[in-house]
């Protein structure tokens, strides 16, 4: 099992979504930095590096659409995967075509999150 090198990125609005995740994704060897909202995740200096960021789509203020588009161009090279709890029409679509790698339904099991962390 070989691991993307670099942090974890993770924006969820649900602390006790974002406590599991983090959990799940430690467990499996990453480090983790984990933000509430897209805003605080542009806000921040985040590892040159990342390993991947996953996206809750439904957030406060930023949403996860609209951070795709703007990560797509400050950090081309940035593996998204987009998670959500509440899965409407067009939305993974929209969300691929935007740039995401992925689209994923929560809950998620630990051993869909190895899939996702390696190559």
């Amino acid at each position: 099992m070989s691991a993307h090198p670099g942090t974890v990125l993770i924006v969820e609005d649900d602390a006790g979504v974002s406590r599991a995740l983090s959990r799940a994704v430690r467990s499996l060897g990453f480090e983790v930095a984990t933000f509430g909202t897209g805003e605080e995740l542009l806000e921040s200096p985040i590892s040159d590096h990342p390993a991947v960021l996953f996206l809750d789509l439904h957030l406060p203020g930023l949403s996860g659409a609209e951070l795709i588009s703007r990560l797509g161009h400050s950090a081309p090279q940035l593996r998204i995967i987009v998670m959500t709890g509440r899965d409407i029409g067009g939305a993974r679509e929209a969300c691929l075509a935007a740039g995401a790698a992925s689209y994923i339904k929560k809950p998620i099991a630990r051993s869909d999150l190895a899939e996702l962390l390696v190559d």
